[in-house]
């Protein structure tokens, strides 16, 4: 199977060791990938202001990069990401073209469960107590865990995938799913809320003595993250192919 890898703006320029371990667990998984070199913003962000016009020079720019590939999937390892694209990339014309590139366009935890159906990691090793954080986009969004106020059965790709690794210990936190108050753009127009929306997930952590949070979401680890550094906290922060990728294979 033949792969281009999206790797997001902010993870590209401030977590380039999460993308690089997407790109390592792919690889090792024998999938083949390829990366066009010019991928930039894919326009979520102006999106969620409302800003149109930047979000077609964004959108233009981002199906520029993965169009007349000869890939089964566009592999993405962040979900708020992944959902604009999949949906809400509205900005520009939906030539049959955009349509390929978005239909094509998959969460990384999502094709590692869904598509690869991989659920052995027993060869990872990960010694460590940690919760799980599913961000809105990832659960509300692209559906990759059960919606609790929508009292669904049960599941959780993300636990699914990290519950084999040896030695891992998953800790269920008073309130999962809540929202971190990172939000995008929220976390800058209404700062006092956001912040607050963190410190309570943090103070969850804490209660429950978790060493690392893990996530398919580096842009609300980068949240929290800033909330724990600023309140002293030893917690630390990983995305989920970090973990995933310890392992030989």
């Amino acid at each position: 199977m033949k792969v281009a890898l999206f790797i997001p703006c902010y993870i590209d320029l401030i977590y380039p060791k999460a993308g690089i371990a997407s790109l390592e667990l792919l690889e090792k998984l024998g999938v083949e990938v390829v990366f066009p070199l010019h991928q930039t913003c894919c326009g979520q962000p102006m999106a969620n202001e409302g800003d149109e016009q930047h979000s077609i020079k964004t959108e233009t720019q981002f199906c520029e990069n993965f169009k007349d590939l000869d890939v089964d999937y566009i592999v993405g390892p962040a979900g708020s990401c992944v959902k604009h694209v999949k949906l809400h990339m509205t900005a520009i014309d939906q030539t049959e073209e955009v349509k390929q590139i978005r239909a094509k366009t998959i969460e990384l935890v999502e094709f590692i469960h869904d598509v690869l159906q991989i659920q052995d990691f027993s060869q990872v090793e990960f010694p460590h107590r940690i919760a799980i954080h599913n961000s809105c986009s990832a659960v509300r969004g692209l559906h990759l865990a059960s919606r609790f106020e929508w009292r669904e059965p049960y599941f959780n790709k993300p636990e699914n995938l990290l519950k084999n690794v040896r030695g891992i210990d998953i800790e269920v936190i008073d309130r999962p799913q809540e929202c971190c108050g990172f939000g995008g753009t929220f976390c800058v127009t209404d700062e006092a809320v956001s912040a607050k929306m963190g410190q309570d997930k943090v103070a969850d952590y804490t209660k429950h003595s978790i060493e690392y949070v893990v996530s398919p979401d580096m842009s609300c680890l980068m949240h929290q993250q800033g909330i724990a550094a600023r309140e002293k906290s030893d917690l630390k922060f990983l995305h989920i192919a970090q973990v995933l990728n310890n392992g030989p294979f």
